[in-house]
């Protein structure tokens, strides 16, 4: 599959548009779903599922369960998330117009469904004091192996990169296969992502497939705030839990490193 997914610049149409698919390498299929005010919208979940809300005001049902998901900024709001296994009826009622992301994976192991919302997610404040605060972020792990189902396959979370910053910093990586989505807080926005030794240039509405064992450290232009949604898959008895580091760039997370600056300012 394509490493750098760029073709939906323009945005996405709507109902469901599907970005990445279970046949391709990662084995996560993921897309992002548009729904029209009133709009309802109904599936049964062939694999397990996450669906992300990016925007709007929705009634989320997942079997005989129901909760309101409503978020009107993706950069000073964090999530509201509802994950089910496979074979779960689910019904979403967009009350404003509304988006969403899914992210989905093979797994056909039960597990109960779960919503979680900002309470559940708070920002956390990653790099704050590494070298210069220049890798500042916010993180929002929404469900991971400490509060996911244990037979959950998948991962999910949010990052938000200040403007002209690093994130996913120092350089990492990990076995498991990943996936990045980004949008920015003007729609002329970019930012660079890394992709082993590939770098391209990420924009609105832009989706990276990030293959096992590549480092893939951000960073975001001056002006521009970068959001990026990320997906991984557990693998079997290799579930993911923290990534490794690159050993040459450790030096960078160490209190009061050296590092250069300018005389004069």
């Amino acid at each position: 599959m394509q490493e750098h997914i760029e073709i939906f610049r323009d945005g996405f149409p709507q109902g469901y548009t599907e970005v990445t698919a279970l046949s391709e390498p990662s084995g996560i299929a993921f897309g992002v779903l548009n729904l029209a005010a009133g709009e309802v919208w109904q599936t049964v979940t062939e694999g397990e599922t996450a669906f992300l809300l990016m925007a709007g005001d929705v009634k989320a049902k997942a079997g005989i369960v129901e909760r309101r998901l409503a978020r009107q900024s993706l950069f000073d709001e964090s999530a509201s998330a509802l994950h089910v296994a496979a074979g779960e009826q689910v019904e979403l009622t967009a009350v404003s117009p509304s988006e969403l992301t899914l992210y989905a994976v093979r797994n056909r192991k039960p597990f109960p469904s779960r919503f979680y919302g900002p309470e559940d997610v708070p920002d956390e404040h990653r790099g704050k004091g590494q070298v210069g605060d220049s890798c500042l972020r916010l993180v929002r792990t929404i469900f991971d192996k400490r509060n996911a189902p244990p037979d959950a396959e998948l991962v999910l979370g949010e990052v938000i990169t200040l403007q002209g910053r690093w994130s996913s910093y120092p350089p990492h990586h990990h076995p498991q296969p990943e996936i990045y989505h980004y949008r920015f807080t003007r729609p002329e926005g970019y930012g660079h992502a890394e992709i082993g030794e590939t770098v391209v240039k990420v924009r609105q509405y832009d989706t990276i497939a990030i293959p096992p064992g590549l480092d893939h450290a951000q960073c975001a232009a001056p002006g521009y705030g970068m959001y990026y949604s990320w997906v991984i898959r557990h693998l079997p008895g290799n579930p993911y839990t923290v990534p490794e580091f690159t050993s040459e760039h450790l030096w960078t997370t160490e209190p009061g490193a050296d590092y250069w600056k300018p005389r004069n300012l």
